[in-house]
């Protein structure tokens, strides 16, 4: 079992920057890739981005590319998201999600949630 925390959310004008994190409890944090996914009212559950058990190996979706970065500390058992040049389109709650094995980008194919954290961008 894999309990995970989001924190960081805010509201912030276009342009600015978050920093988003993810704090996971439970055994084994290091074996979990982790995702970070992103759902505005109205519309469906949205990838952002997903980091491998190392952190190594990191997988964006083309909207955030160059603008966000992920990264962990197993040693923290925490998971974060660097938001900067937001955009008022990035406005959304934002869920980190963990899964046993390899990254990937679908929502469908993590196992455990967090409650997730509000973003809000002004224009």
């Amino acid at each position: 079992q894999v309990q995970l925390v989001e924190s960081g959310g805010g509201l912030v004008q276009a342009g600015g920057s978050l920093r988003l994190s993810c704090a996971a409890s439970g055994r084994s944090f290091s074996a979990y890739a982790m995702g970070w996914f992103r759902q505005a009212p109205g519309k469906e559950r949205e990838f952002v981005a997903t980091i491998s058990w190392s952190g190594n190996f990191i997988v964006y979706a083309d909207s955030v590319k160059g603008r966000f970065t992920g990264s962990r500390d197993n040693a923290k058992n925490t998971v974060y998201l660097q938001m900067n040049s937001l955009k008022p389109e990035d406005t959304a709650v934002y869920h980190c999600a963990a899964r046993a094995g390899a990254t990937r980008t679908t929502s469908s194919e993590y196992e455990y949630w967090g409650q997730g954290t509000q973003v809000t961008v002004s224009s």
